[in-house]
């Protein structure tokens, strides 16, 4: 049952729907792990990784909600449920304990990274299909891009 008709063709819809999920279980995992983190980082530098950490939170979540609202603009409903997101996000899990921060540098590049390179994949398949989809993943990625450049910058240059 769809409550609400999409204006896309069929065809159209599948991919922008699939793309529109996958960013949203990638949003909200990576929401999870920039809070886990903000939990339990300690060191040197840890007010200011801490700090960070907040505004990642804050995008992450601004713009969850936004693909979501997308995807049930168009009738797809959006899933952000625990086990939707722990089977399918390609973010990698944050280890128990403390995190000092170094390794929360290194944690969250690397989950930046590797959401960044699946938006672009997203942004790509999204390009004929839905331009309107195609933006709001343009500009979320290139928020997502200026946390991965700023936390790189902020912290010496260093992964770790």
């Amino acid at each position: 049952m769809s409550v609400v008709k999409s204006p896309l063709p069929e065809e159209h819809l599948k991919i922008v729907a699939d793309a529109l999920q996958g960013a949203l279980v990638d949003l909200v995992d990576l929401h999870l792990v920039g809070k886990q983190i903000h939990w339990t980082v300690v060191g040197p530098r840890f007010r200011t990784v801490h700090l960070q950490l907040d505004e990642v939170v804050a995008s992450t979540r601004e713009y969850a909600d936004t693909v979501a609202e997308r995807a049930s603009a168009l009738g797809v409903p959006p899933d952000g449920r625990a086990q939707t997101v722990a089977a399918t996000s390609g973010v990698d899990t944050v280890k128990d304990g403390w995190t000092d921060d170094a390794q929360a540098v290194r944690t969250l590049v690397d989950a930046l990274g590797a959401v960044i390179g699946r938006m672009r994949e997203r942004i790509r398949a999204t390009d004929e299909p839905d331009p309107v989809t195609q933006d709001i993943l343009i500009e979320l990625t290139r928020d997502l891009e200026k946390h991965h450049w700023m936390f790189q910058a902020e912290n010496g240059g260093k992964r770790g």
